[in-house]
């Protein structure tokens, strides 16, 4: 009875050279993968592993996503003339892994939206 073919085992420089052709703009996995001799499936899987373990992209000036620290003024600016409009409220858009919401707070309670932010971005 035949036995098996060992495993092949990558280094991780060839890793992170397959890595960084990918996310090169307009690159196709499955051709990184054919020009390195590899499975595109085995590609995926090394992004796959990446992107779980939170690394930033190699070869690009983009930061890793997490936490974006706001200074909010200590009290609001008086209005230089009274509206007879309410201050439009705070509206912020988030997309987190598959979470998306959107939140909508009134502008008097700036304070506690940041610190409800902060704590749902954790």
């Amino acid at each position: 009875m035949p036995s098996k073919p060992a495993r092949r085992r990558h280094s991780a420089e060839l890793k992170a050279k397959v890595l960084a052709a990918c996310d090169e703009p307009g690159a196709s996995v499955a051709a990184v993968a054919l020009a390195h001799d590899l499975n595109a499936n085995l590609v995926h899987k090394w992004r796959r592993r990446r992107a779980a373990l939170a690394l930033p992209a190699i070869g690009h000036d983009t930061p890793a996503p997490g936490f974006v620290a706001v200074s909010l003024p200590s009290s609001a600016p008086s209005p230089a003339k009274p509206t007879s409009s309410p201050a439009a409220p705070i509206r912020i858009a988030i997309e987190r892994g598959s979470s998306r919401i959107n939140v909508s707070w009134p502008v008097t309670a700036a304070a506690e939206c940041g610190a409800w932010l902060r704590e749902w971005l954790r």
